[in-house]
């Protein structure tokens, strides 16, 4: 069998080819290249699907997760809680906003760990940013009490979690970010972003914010960005928004058969879901504790495109040095570093090829 990707992209475009082929023309034809109709659309048929009323289309997840802080006014010498077991990019946000993000380890789930934020809370406090990690959302209803019994804004990031539901729920604080990186469950064909809400204040902020400030041409009363969505990416978000409920569907169906194929493989732990949620299963991370970096090599020595998600937790990077934490600060965030193992998982991996990655495994472990 030939290489096992770790998302495999080109069974997603064969299928929507076609589609996006006939809507890059209809933009080429109308030569409607910024912010034409079909951003609109897509913008309002996500806005649908995470049951809110507003959707703003922006350039990247990082632009949005800024815009988003920014949106609230949260700037110099400013807190925002994040976890510690997260892309880089959370904090990016914050920090680009001009806050400082403040770390807090994650629980058993990966997720940021809500026993562990009030001890973290100060004066300068004043939002909270749980990650909705790997396809499944953190423990929302906790950290929304927090929130309110401090008086915080409860934002979200959901670039992992594209589709998923707690309890019932899509959206649960006062804004939400995304990302539209080609890998997540709603990809695009090159970077992408969008920032979500019900607040029409905040989105009247977030459309000035993404277009140099300005909701007229050539009229800037604030300072902004050149962050925009692009039309023709809008037309891929779009075909692809039609199949994400079903692609959501056939990552479950293959996560179960993870499940299955796993449950005789010595040392290795299949990953847990939080009781309340619908995964979607971004990424699908095994933990093998003790000997994890050398089967990675095996995997990827046989053409099994398994990846790590993330090897060096946040407060590690040398990016954020200037935050002040150490090596033990987060002890969960840092045992998972070094057991976390992703592998292969897209809407389009078929059985026989789930049962070669497991096979792999299975003689890597032994």
């Amino acid at each position: 069998m030939s290489h096992i990707p770790l998302v495999d992209l080109k069974a997603q475009h064969a299928e929507i080819a076609d589609e996006i082929a006939a809507g890059f023309a209809q933009v080429f034809a109308a030569t409607s290249f910024i912010l034409g109709p079909p951003v609109a659309a897509f913008e309002s048929a996500f806005a649908a699907l995470c049951g809110v009323r507003h959707c703003i289309g922006v350039g990247n997840g990082t632009d949005a997760l800024e815009m988003m802080i920014r949106a609230f006014g949260l700037g110099a010498g400013d807190e925002v809680i994040v976890p510690a077991n997260t892309f880089i990019a959370t904090a990016l946000g914050v920090l680009r906003a001009g806050a400082k993000p403040v770390i807090v380890d994650c629980d058993a789930f990966h997720l940021l760990d809500p026993t562990k934020v009030e001890e973290k809370i100060t004066h300068r406090t004043r939002a909270l940013l749980p990650v909705h990690l790997f396809g499944q959302i953190a423990d929302m209803e906790a950290l929304a009490e927090i929130a309110s019994e401090r008086d915080l804004f409860l934002l979200e990031d959901a670039a992992q979690s594209q589709g998923a539901k707690r309890n019932g729920k899509r959206f649960f604080g006062r804004c939400a970010a995304t990302s539209f990186y080609p890998g997540k469950n709603l990809g695009a064909y090159g970077d992408g972003g969008a920032v979500f809400t019900s607040d029409d204040e905040t989105a009247d902020k977030l459309r000035r914010l993404r277009n140099w400030g300005s909701d007229k041409k050539y009229y800037h009363p604030e300072i902004g960005f050149n962050s925009r969505l692009d039309t023709l990416q809008a037309v891929v978000l779009a075909a692809k928004l039609k199949r994400l409920e079903g692609w959501n569907d056939a990552r479950r169906h293959a996560a179960t058969r993870y499940d299955a194929l796993l449950a005789d493989v010595p040392g290795v732990e299949t990953p847990p879901t939080l009781p309340g949620n619908e995964h979607v299963w971004h990424l699908y991370v095994i933990r093998v504790p003790g000997r994890r970096d050398e089967i990675l090599a095996h995997l990827n020595a046989e053409g099994i495109g398994a990846g790590i998600h993330y090897p060096t937790p946040l407060h590690l990077h040398g990016a954020l040095k200037d935050l002040g934490y150490k090596t033990g600060d987060f002890p969960m965030a840092e045992k998972a570093a070094g057991e976390i193992l992703s592998l292969p998982m897209d809407p389009h991996i078929t059985e026989a090829q789930q049962e070669r990655v497991v096979e792999v495994l299975r003689r890597a472990v032994v």
